[in-house]
């Protein structure tokens, strides 16, 4: 199943904000992404029907195994992509911006490529 752009963004943003406070509710998406709490809403609504997500009875939310294995690979990929750009000189905060549109239509075989190439460059072992 093709998950789209969106739906990648509001997963990695599930994971990041549950490693950075403990819990993630709907109101903690709307505040992180800037979004209104009706799109947040209806997200929410959606990946919890795609299976990538669960609702508790307090509206906390938690990622399936199916959600956290999308939000890890784009989490992955952001921060790989963000790193490796700033070592090629490009500022932080376009580094960051740029990673978040490359992460999304990167193919899978293209980034593992990158990544091992990166990687045989810094002597590291994938």
């Amino acid at each position: 199943m093709e998950i789209h752009e969106s739906a990648e963004n509001y997963l990695e943003t599930i994971l990041i904000l549950k490693g950075r406070t403990g819990a993630v509710r709907s109101i903690d998406i709307v505040n992180e992404l800037e979004f209104a709490k009706p799109s947040v809403s209806v997200a929410m609504k959606k990946l919890r029907e795609s299976g990538h997500i669960l609702t508790d009875y307090e509206g906390y939310i938690t990622l399936t195994e199916k959600g956290r294995e999308v939000a890890e690979r784009m989490y992955e990929r952001h921060t790989f992509l963000s790193d490796y750009l700033v070592t090629l000189g490009v500022n932080e905060k376009t580094a960051v911006e740029d990673a978040c549109r490359i992460e999304h239509v990167i193919s899978e075989e293209s980034f593992d490529k990158l990544r091992e190439h990166v990687n045989k460059a810094r002597g590291k072992q994938d």
